[in-house]
């Protein structure tokens, strides 16, 4: 895989993007919602998944998607096409409309949502099974060599590299088994309004200008400092993202040092890194700056609560920023600011690609063309990415307004592996059962301990290491002291 850092500003990004995405109207649900099509299982292809047969298929499979034209190839294919998605909040609004408006093109592909709430985990169950559906986002814990046995590949990576943003993060051996839907950007959610009642003028870029912040948010106003999200779960794993990019500025550090670093959430001297990251949450919850009791934290009602005033700030995506803006009368007063370390007096912030679109190996082959052809829909006419406040996927895009708070501030894509080491972090992020951007354990684990005392941080700090260091050596790791 040949994945390369952009380490830009944000600035000079936006204005080298010249053409907007189109935009669709999005409101927040809050409300489960599924929608399920009616198949019988019989109706997949179950033929051989395994890499050599995925490899033969892949060249009429990488033509149809990269030279399809949307509303003038395979406009008489018919198929029904399932759709499994994290969210749950769109199902009945934003997705509706892109399947009214993909129909209008395509009038006999339907296409159903299912939306699930635990996503990595009950996804990852589920494709076990191979009878899942036609189209999901593929699950954080699938391995790169293991792509093509539950997924079917959609182009060649030289095809797409020079078009799609992010597009080798689900790519193995120049095949791309997904396409990402959009691509993020870390920071902090936050109300404008309670920061500036507060007092505050100058937006934090140490943890403990961030910490102080709180506190006088706290001291100032009657807003929850920091919302934790604790009882959601998933919630807790946004606080992964931020250990690479934005603690280290290195583009390299995720998927080449993590994997072959000794001790890698030890503190070091500079007030960055992982033990940084974690530490800010520790220290919030030790001084009372969060809510008053996590398991009573709902992530639904946190959304109008927020655009209200009634909580300040929280750690999340900037895929979050659109949903938060959208539950109540003062969008405008919802920002997003870049995660408050420094590195070497710089900040940065990790830029990466969201859930990819992934195709069921076993779909008929009908339905892995209307699914490419959906898929093609959703990344360059839907507005999906723009809409959400992601970084679009077709380069060239104009960034949403959203991100006007990182100009200045670096934006850092992850590099490839090493070659040969494509599976190696995420074997070793499995093996350690840290599961870091995949389960909350690790995460509600410090949240648990700061707020009874259970546990010291850098116990828990010391756990880790013990962990990724016994994970290391089951994978043969060469670990760099």
């Amino acid at each position: 895989m040949k994945l390369k850092a952009l380490s830009l500003t944000l600035a000079a990004m936006m204005l080298m993007c010249a053409t907007s995405c189109t935009s669709s109207s999005t409101s927040s649900s809050s409300s489960k919602s599924t929608s399920e099509k009616s198949s019988d299982s019989s109706s997949k292809d179950t033929s051989a998944t395994d890499s050599s047969d995925a490899s033969s298929k892949e060249a009429g499979t990488a033509s149809s998607y990269s030279t399809a034209v949307l509303g003038k190839d395979n406009t008489d294919i018919k198929a029904d096409l399932k759709v499994l998605t994290q969210r749950t909040d769109l199902i009945d609004t934003v997705f509706a409309g892109y399947i009214k408006k993909f129909q209008a093109m395509y009038p006999n592909v339907k296409i159903s949502y299912e939306g699930i709430t635990d996503y990595d985990g009950d996804m990852t169950t589920r494709l076990t099974s191979g009878d899942w559906g036609d189209i999901c986002g593929i699950p954080t814990t699938v391995e790169k060599s293991e792509l093509s046995t539950y997924f079917a590949p959609i182009a060649s990576l030289s095809e797409l590299a020079d078009k799609y943003e992010f597009i080798d993060t689900k790519a193995y051996n120049d095949n791309v088994y997904g396409i990402p839907s959009t691509g993020n950007v870390q920071g902090v959610v936050y109300n404008k309004a309670v920061w500036k009642n507060a007092g505050i003028t100058v937006l934090p870029k140490t943890p403990d200008e961030f910490i102080d912040d709180l506190s006088t948010i706290k001291a100032q106003t009657d807003s929850i400092p920091l919302y934790t999200n604790y009882a959601a779960g998933w919630a807790l794993t946004a606080w992964d993202s931020y250990i690479g990019g934005c603690a280290t500025g290195d583009a390299a550090f995720k998927n080449q040092i993590l994997p072959h670093m000794s001790n890698p959430f030890a503190k070091n001297d500079k007030g960055n890194g992982p033990y940084a990251v974690y530490d800010i949450l520790y220290r919030a919850v030790s001084q009372k700056l969060i809510e008053d009791d996590p398991t009573t934290t709902d992530w639904e009602s946190c959304k109008p609560r927020i655009n209200d005033g009634e909580i300040a700030t929280m750690v999340l995506g900037s895929w979050a920023v659109p949903q938060m803006q959208q539950a109540g009368a003062n969008p405008n007063d919802i920002g997003y600011m870049p995660f408050p370390i420094t590195v070497d007096g710089k900040q940065y912030a990790s830029a990466s690609a969201d859930y990819c679109y992934g195709i069921n190996v076993k779909s008929s082959d009908d339905e892995k063309t209307a699914a490419a052809l959906y898929i093609k829909f959703l990344t360059e006419q839907s507005g999906f990415a723009y809409d959400q406040g992601g970084i679009p996927i077709v380069k060239g895009e104009k960034y949403p307004d959203v991100l006007s708070a990182f100009n200045g501030v670096d934006l850092v894509v992850d590099e490839a592996s090493l070659p040969g080491e494509e599976d190696l972090f995420t074997k070793i992020n499995n093996d350690s059962e840290l599961s870091l951007e995949s389960d909350q354990t690790h995460v509600a684990r410090i949240i648990e301990s700061a707020e009874t005392g259970s546990e010291k941080y850098d116990d828990i700090i010391k756990d880790w290491n013990a962990a990724w260091t016994k994970a290391q050596e089951k994978n043969k790791a060469q670990i760099n002291k």
